[in-house]
């Protein structure tokens, strides 16, 4: 330490020209001395004022200041290069997905706070296991335990789902791949931020061009207050299973670009020559 700081004082001397001022000595005799207490002082603001951006941030999340809302038309359809829109969870039947178009069956007109696993019949596509509602802690367990129940094996996943928790979409995946089960998205349906993990499951992937499939951020609930950087490696590793996850299923883990790109208040829809292209669907369908 005293090394260093002679060597930047004597630069600092000698880039002044002043070695002969003795206002420019008493100065540099007092550096030493006043540099680490300014310096801890000065670190404590710069946090303080993270802190309190980050605090701003999220308020301006709950409470949606005008400065935060996205000005464009949620509602407008998907089109190639303009395929962001606003994330809300709880929307159903967006118009994005074509308001013209009746599901092939019976949709809940809210998501559940959870999971829901049912059989139904499907005009048109026959008979499937139907996953609906949001993805919870403890979700994967409670599909497997569905599995075993049932009589029927091998039948096709139809996935309606806004996302929820990474670490359980990443599980059900996992299952629905040991299960040798196929997965698909039928028309109205939706699947979105952790819900294309549970597609990429599927043994085969079928997608409706009327339905959506979207990406965003991993959001992980770090307090504001804490330092962001305590929150990386827990992001850097989430990445990594994710990837890894996708790379197993047969998927391009190229196709993460477009969920990194967007912020969590966002979903960047895929479109059909993307999901192909990423593997994400093996087979576009009406």
């Amino acid at each position: 330490m005293k090394r260093s700081n002679v060597a930047h004082l004597d630069q600092l001397k000698n880039c002044l020209h002043l070695n002969n001022s003795i206002y420019v000595r008493q100065l540099i005799t007092l550096l030493p001395n006043i540099s680490i207490r300014h310096g801890l002082f000065g670190v404590l603001i710069v946090q303080c004022i993270v802190a309190g951006l980050l605090v701003i941030s999220d308020l301006g999340e709950e409470l949606k200041f005008p400065l935060f809302i996205n000005p464009d038309d949620n509602d407008a359809p998907i089109l190639p290069g303009d395929q962001v829109r606003r994330y809300n969870p709880q929307e159903q039947r967006p118009g994005y997905t074509n308001p013209d178009t009746e599901p092939t069956t019976d949709l809940p007109t809210e998501f559940s706070d959870r999971l829901e696993f049912s059989i139904q019949e499907f005009e048109t596509f026959g008979k499937f296991l139907l996953i609906s509602g949001g993805i919870e802690n403890g979700d994967a367990r409670r599909f497997r335990a569905f599995l075993v129940s049932l009589d029927e094996v091998n039948l096709p996943v139809a996935i309606n789902s806004p996302g929820g928790i990474v670490d359980e979409a990443l599980e059900i995946g996992k299952i629905i791949r040991n299960a040798a089960a196929d997965t698909v998205i039928l028309p109205r349906m939706i699947c979105l931020s952790a819900c294309p993990y549970m597609l990429a499951g599927g043994k085969n992937r079928r997608i409706s061009n009327q339905g959506a499939v979207g990406l965003h951020q991993h959001y992980y609930e770090t307090p504001s207050i804490l330092p962001a950087y305590w929150a990386v490696e827990d992001i850097q590793y989430g990445q990594g299973e994710v990837m890894e996850h996708l790379i197993l299923m047969g998927v391009d883990p190229s196709v993460m670009i477009y969920s990194l790109n967007t912020p969590p208040e966002d979903i960047y829809y895929l479109v059909e020559t993307e999901l192909i292209d990423s593997r994400l669907a093996t087979e576009m369908i009406e």
